[in-house]
């Protein structure tokens, strides 16, 4: 979860700041800026791939604790193998949120460029 929150602080840090770097500038070149942003949302879809394999690596875990507990006289519940089930989600649903995310601020921010493009071609006639 540590690198999930990391990789959420970057990525919304490296898309606002190429935001307001390129919307505060008067001459700016539409692509250059897009591709900067754009890499902010590949960040968010590394984040998810980050979340999906936390997931994985929870479900090993698990099923190689549960297989140990086979063995003994210690009793498997349904409870508890849906309890880890749903803990092992947590990553991904948050790995899924940061995606969201940048894809939300990308969205917005290609948006806004776009109008203050045609607002500078607007002026310019």
């Amino acid at each position: 979860m540590i690198l999930l929150t990391s990789l959420l602080v970057i990525t919304t840090g490296w898309i606002v700041y190429h935001f307001i770097v390129a919307y505060c500038s008067d001459q700016t070149d539409k692509a250059v800026c897009m591709r900067k942003i754009g890499y902010g949302k590949s960040m968010g879809l590394f984040a998810l791939m980050i979340g999906l394999f936390g997931q994985m690596l929870g479900f090993s875990s698990a099923f190689s604790q549960l297989n140990d507990l086979l063995g003994t006289e210690f009793v498997v519940t349904r409870e508890m193998v849906y309890g880890g089930i749903k803990v092992s989600w947590f990553v991904t649903i948050y790995g899924s949120l940061i995606y969201l995310l940048s894809l939300l601020l990308w969205f917005v921010a290609s948006i806004l460029l776009e109008k203050k493009q045609e607002r500078q071609v607007s002026d310019s006639l």
